[in-house]
């Protein structure tokens, strides 16, 4: 699931449908302390349309079992399945210098060290062992995957909208 880019939003979870029968929500989180979550209440939709009053119930397998006042039936639960959840930037916590918001990443220009472009961020991915950047090649739909280490990536500036990378070999 790609996190969109807003300036004042962050995508934070999203709901994977209903758990149970009795309007009951299976929650998904992004957040780096799961729980955090509910916190960040009222969440919205990206275009502000809708608005989630967030209560989880109990962890559940691969996520949360929560409740939303104004769903009260399975029904109405999985009509909301997909949904994307967001907090506004202002209630979430500001980071360390060397971490950043998923959100923050999607879309920046990619540079090697020589000021070669290499592509743009086109999604940030977390298979188990750590994040890669998922970066299109320019003019190609082709996507190449770039361990987002130090190494790999030593210099991210939000500010300019770059990011420098010195690729593994053979990588672009």
């Amino acid at each position: 699931m790609t996190a969109a880019k807003s300036a004042d939003k962050v995508c934070v979870g999203a709901i994977g449908g209903s758990y149970g029968v009795r309007g009951e929500l299976r929650i998904k989180s992004f957040c780096a302390v799961p729980e955090d979550i509910e916190t960040y209440s009222p969440l919205s939709t990206e275009d502000g349309t809708q608005s989630f009053a967030l209560a989880l119930i109990r962890p559940i397998k691969n996520g949360f079992a929560a409740r939303i006042a104004s769903v009260t039936t399975k029904e109405q639960a999985d009509a909301l399945k997909g949904v994307q959840l967001f907090a506004d930037r202002d209630q979430l916590p500001s980071l360390p210098d060397d971490e950043y918001y998923h959100a923050d990443l999607i879309g920046l220009r990619v540079f090697d060290t020589g000021g070669t472009e290499l592509g743009t961020v086109k999604s940030v991915q977390n298979h188990g062992a750590a994040d890669l950047l998922e970066v299109q090649i320019p003019d190609s739909s082709t996507t190449v995957f770039l361990p987002f280490t130090v190494a790999a990536v030593p210099t991210v500036d939000l500010a300019t909208g770059r990011i420098v990378a010195d690729p593994p070999e053979g990588l672009f």
